[in-house]
C-alpha cells in the first residue's frame, strides 16, 4: 500500500455540526451577495495590494475632504472600506480551512486512488485464472478507456 496521510472518519455526528456550523456562519453573513461572472469580469480587480491602497485612499480622503468633488460619496466609501477590514479576517480564516478541506480530500482521494489501482491490479490478475470478474473489469476499464480521435472531414 502507498503512504497513508490521513487516517480519519468523518462521522455523521460531524458532519452534521460541520454544516450547522456553515449554515450559521451564512446566517450571520446576510448581506453576502453572490456576483455573476459576467458582472464579476467587469469590475476591477481587487487584492491584498490594493487592499492597502484603499485604506491610504481613505485616510487622505477624511483628512483632506476639501480635495473632493461635492458628488464624492465619502461616507460609502468609508463604509466600503470597513466592510472590507471587518471581512478581512474572517476570510482569511475561511481560506485557510478551505485549504486544508481541500488538501484533506486531495490526500485521502489520492489515496484511494492509489489503493484502487492496486485493487484493479489485482483483480486482472487473479481474473486471468478464474474469469469471474470479467465484467467488473471491463466496468473499471473504462476510466483508461480512450476516446478515438475523430477526423473532420476532407474538403
Amino acid at each position: 500500500m502507498p503512504s497513508n496521510r490521513i487516517d480519519a472518519t468523518f462521522t455523521s455526528e460531524q458532519r452534521e455540526k460541520a454544516k450547522a456550523a456553515l449554515a450559521s456562519l451564512a446566517e450571520s453573513l446576510p448581506f453576502l451577495i453572490d456576483l455573476g461572472t459576467d458582472e464579476r469580469t467587469t469590475m476591477l480587480k481587487f487584492g491584498e495590494k490594493n487592499r492597502s491602497f484603499v485604506v491610504k485612499a481613505l485616510a487622505i480622503a477624511e483628512a483632506q475632504p476639501e480635495i473632493l468633488p461635492s458628488s464624492f460619496r465619502l461616507g460609502e466609501f468609508r463604509a466600503d472600506v470597513a466592510l472590507v477590514e471587518s471581512l478581512y479576517a474572517v476570510r482569511h480564516a475561511i481560506e485557510t480551512l478551505s485549504r486544508k478541506i481541500d488538501d484533506t480530500y486531495f490526500a485521502a482521494g489520492s489515496e484511494a486512488y492509489a489503493a484502487a489501482l492496486l485493487v484493479y491490479q489485482y483483480a486482472k490478475v487473479h481474473n486471468v485464472a478464474s474469469g469471474a470478474l470479467e465484467e467488473t473489469l471491463d466496468d473499471l476499464g473504462r476510466r483508461f478507456a480512450r476516446k478515438a480521435r475523430t477526423t473532420a472531414p476532407a474538403s
